[in-house]
């Protein structure tokens, strides 16, 4: 091989060698659309999981807050009939069972049958609001197994209920106040139900937002997990036993119509 040959091949292999560097320094970068997948990622058990989770979440909450049924008061109530001294009893009852001073009511009429005078004090009631007005609804409902009839249901959403002995609430029996029974007047409500009754800017609560009998019974199946039991009423007006009763009234009644014209 020749001097000059071998001259032309070593600056062959020097052009060369300085593309190669020329072009390890220029980086390629590729479009957007070729960095998206072709495919998408297939979901995985804990991605189902998560998403799962998720739904049930949004399920267990409710849509509007504004919307859920709450306690507004817890009233309970003692009618004696009379005053003195068991109507002083009966106020120390209530103020052992919710620990607040009893306020006392008077009769509207006068009934002679039972002997009470207008203006006469006859029955207790205290007032209970906040916690503590479901903690004692619960130990009421108790008493009763959380079993209510559809009637102990009003149709603009309130309940209530009595008991017999106050006794079966947890309180201790003193031989010097006796027993008592006592009612339970629960008045629900939702939140923003205020402006009825604020003093200035008073406003109309709309038909949607007034609680009604169908919420407070679903509400009261769902928070204390209740059963609401048919009137006995309803049940013996659709026996089949009571129909031939009702025929011979009605035939009655015809006959009775008949000869007076």
């Amino acid at each position: 091989m020749s001097i000059a040959s071998t001259a032309n091949a070593m600056m062959a292999v020097r052009r060369n060698s300085g593309r190669c560097r020329a072009t390890a320094k220029i980086k390629f970068q590729p479009p957007t659309y070729l960095s998206l997948p072709l495919f998408p990622r297939a979901r995985s058990f804990t991605d189902i999981d998560k998403t799962d989770n998720k739904m049930a979440d949004t399920k267990a909450t409710p849509t509007n807050l504004m919307k859920e049924p709450r306690i507004d008061k817890l009233v309970i109530n003692i009618s004696v009939g009379e005053s003195g001294d068991r109507l002083t009893r009966a106020s120390k009852v209530l103020e052992q069972l919710t620990g607040q001073t009893p306020v006392t009511s008077k009769a509207r009429y006068t009934v002679r049958t039972f002997g009470i005078r207008r203006n006469e004090k006859i029955a207790v009631h205290v007032t209970i609001r906040g916690p503590k007005a479901e903690e004692i609804l619960e130990r009421g409902l108790k008493v009763k197994e959380y079993e209510l009839r559809r009637r102990n249901f009003s149709e603009t959403g309130n309940f209530g209920f009595g008991i017999q002995e106050h006794i079966d609430l947890g309180a201790r029996y003193d031989p010097g106040i006796g027993i008592f029974g006592m009612d339970f007047y629960v008045v629900m409500g939702r939140p923003g139900a205020r402006v009825a009754r604020r003093k200035q800017k008073k406003a109309r609560v709309g038909f949607t937002h007034r609680i009604k009998k169908d919420d407070t019974m679903a509400w009261f199946k769902q928070r204390f997990d209740g059963i609401i039991l048919v009137s006995q009423d309803i049940l013996v007006l659709g026996s089949a036993h009571s129909l031939p009763s009702c025929f011979s009234e009605i035939n009655g009644f015809v006959s009775l119509l008949y000869y007076a014209l």
